[in-house]
């Protein structure tokens, strides 16, 4: 298959886990290069970024910096979407449902972006420059269960790992509603690849991350199931698809 995977940002104001990996100046480039790493590992075709800003999290001073990807105009990020994706012609795309995972002005403006970006693809009468209309699919939402946030945080207890960030995700209902999971994959076979991959993001996961704490506890058997949600518009009478591409 071929995996196109389209980033908005470099993550220029995210967390720096060592100060000898990288600067605020320079975290931007060198996130690059770990996106490039990570992607490598897991055999994305290719890597698309739109070159905006990172808007940084919720109620910071980057969410109104003028280049920031939450702060840019609808129309703007529609066009160059659309663009991706009538010339890939996906038989699926994944983005962030709509509270982007825990959030994130970015995950959040990135599923708005795509869902309006999906429809526009698909209209005879929008931007025609930019190729034939294109109607994906299948549009899948990444999701986090709320059982695997406790699943977590039980099995963490259970190392004797600080368990505070989990309990307060659990508190306030983060996650999304088992109920409504449309597709669990067991990704067990691919775990190795995806810590792999986890690996290559090394200014975000150093060696105090509690996930990588988790892992080391706990052992390569965590996290081996992905959950998504099909979207509306990709919704059948029939049962939600098994896989995430088209039969």
């Amino acid at each position: 298959y071929r995996v196109v995977l389209v980033c908005a940002t470099r993550g220029e104001l995210g967390e720096i886990s060592d100060p000898a990996l990288a600067t605020p100046e320079t975290l931007g480039e060198v996130r690059e290069q770990e996106l490039r790493c990570a992607a490598a590992a897991l055999g994305i075709s290719e890597l698309i970024f739109l070159d905006y800003r990172d808007s940084g999290m919720a109620g910071t001073e980057g969410n109104t910096d003028p280049r920031a990807f939450a702060a840019q105009p609808a129309d703007a990020v529609v066009r160059k979407l659309v663009e991706v994706i009538r010339r890939e012609r996906p038989g699926a795309i994944l983005t962030f449902e709509p509270g982007g995972g825990y959030g994130h002005p970015d995950h959040i403006a990135a599923h708005h972006h795509t869902m309006a970006a999906l429809s526009a693809a698909g209209t005879t009468t929008y931007a025609r420059e930019l190729g034939a209309p294109w109607r994906t699919p299948l549009t899948w939402w990444s999701v986090l269960p709320r059982s695997a946030f406790r699943a977590l945080r039980d099995a963490m207890s259970s190392a004797g790992l600080d368990t505070t960030w989990a309990d307060e995700l659990i508190e306030t209902s983060a996650g999304w509603p088992d109920d409504e999971v449309d597709l669990m994959l067991d990704i067990a076979a691919w775990t190795d690849d995806k810590w792999r991959a986890s690996e290559c993001h090394a200014t975000q996961f150093g060696e105090n991350n509690l996930i990588r704490q988790a892992r080391e506890s706990l052992g390569p058997g965590l996290m081996t199931h992905e959950a998504f949600v099909l979207a509306a518009d990709s919704r059948r009478k029939d049962a939600p698809p098994a896989d995430l591409l088209p039969s």
